[in-house]
């Protein structure tokens, strides 16, 4: 197989051989890590439960992991999941790199369809599936909306959204999402979405889930259509690998056989604390308002439009790969250039900024980079847009 580099090894050979600028400390913006401390309650629970170290855990999850999860589901988008619909999955990277190689592996010459800039992922689960590529471009003309023509979702065996969007920050719909569902049943291909920045949202402005599409669609079985989502940026929790996927039961239950063969079993500690994390919810609403003030400083200080979820800015610049070398060589600040995101030229001249740190901390980083901007473009009143 023959993948592409990842974004981050192609950001180190850009900044090889380049100097950081020593009166800075070196600030990394560039991976979607949430900074802050994993809640106490939750670090407690998996310290409770080290004992359970020495049982093997089972690759179905435990069943009050997946109460958890299905209540998680339940409160937030006013869906209702059989245990049978839903599996825990190492967190979602693994299932987004194994689900596609289980679905399309008896198919003949697949063709996978998936949003462009994406999760990198997605393009190496297709190369490991040995399908044909489509991409969804998302275009800022367009607000990043998820487009295709009708003979190329004909062609389609499964189809990757991501809303929220990593990295543009984009939201759609359920309404939109609903012309998805129909299309899928009409069609005949897998639907999933990608829900991990689906908790981190701003006034109140709630993303919606797809399950919640397939009910409004008369969907009710969650036909041909599946999510998956993860604790990682919900409770700032990303070592916990906790995440599930979740929809139609033929394809889980086939999905969860393939998987015990995998051996991605979730230790049980691992699983308790997570549980206990899946059914809270207040330390959540405490993430979302540091987030939000990052937001609200990115608007006040580079005077940019922000996002309604996701904790990145999407950054217009004349050229990501200068601009991401020069901030770094002027002010030790590290951004992803967009066009390592993307494919057929999506990304370029943007770069991905993750708003990760303590408000107090992100208004210093902001401040550099507006300085960095004033000083290196030569006019404070331009706009770089989101």
């Amino acid at each position: 197989m023959q993948f592409e580099p990842y974004p981050f090894e192609k950001l180190n050979n850009l900044l090889s051989g380049v100097r950081e600028n020593t009166h800075y400390p070196i600030t990394n913006l560039t991976i979607g890590e949430p900074q802050f401390p994993t809640p106490k309650f939750i670090q407690e629970e998996l310290g409770f439960s080290a004992g359970l170290l020495n049982k093997y855990p089972s690759s179905a999850g435990q069943e009050y992991l997946k109460d958890a999860m299905i209540e998680f589901l339940q409160k937030r988008f006013k869906v209702d999941v059989l245990p049978a619909q839903i599996t825990p999955t190492f967190g979602t990277r693994e299932v987004l790199f194994s689900f596609p190689q289980f679905l399309l592996h008896d198919i003949e010459d697949p063709v996978m369809a998936f949003t462009n800039p994406f999760y990198q992922i997605y393009e190496g689960a297709a190369i490991a599936s040995r399908a044909n590529i489509i991409h969804i471009n998302l275009l800022k003309e367009n607000e990043y909306k998820p487009e295709i023509n009708e003979e190329e979702l004909k062609k389609c065996d499964l189809v990757i959204l991501n809303f929220p969007n990593n990295p543009t920050g984009a939201t759609i719909t359920t309404d939109e999402l609903a012309k998805w569902v129909k299309k899928s049943i009409e069609f005949g291909f897998v639907l999933l979405n990608d829900e991990c920045y689906s908790e981190i949202y701003y006034d109140n402005i709630k993303p919606p889930s797809l399950l919640q599409a397939c009910v409004k669609a008369g969907n009710l079985a969650y036909k041909n259509c599946v999510v998956v989502n993860s604790i990682s940026k919900r409770s700032s929790a990303p070592g916990l690998r906790s995440g599930f996927i979740a929809g139609d039961r033929m394809i889980i239950s086939k999905y969860l056989q393939y998987r015990t063969y995998m051996g991605c079993a979730i230790p049980l500690p691992l699983q308790t604390a997570a549980a206990t994390a899946w059914g809270a919810e207040k330390h959540v609403e405490n993430f979302r308002r540091l987030y939000a003030e990052n937001m609200r400083l990115a608007r006040e200080i580079l005077g940019v439009k922000t996002p309604k979820a996701t904790f990145y800015l999407w950054l217009e610049v004349e050229n990501d790969l200068k601009f991401t070398k020069e901030l770094y060589m002027k002010k030790s600040i590290k951004v992803l250039p967009g066009r390592y995101l993307g494919r057929e030229g999506m990304g370029e001249n943007f770069v991905r900024i993750a708003l990760v740190e303590t408000p107090d901390k992100t208004k210093e980083i902001l401040t550099q980079i507006r300085d960095f901007i004033i000083t290196y473009k030569g006019d404070e009143s331009e706009s770089f847009g989101y």
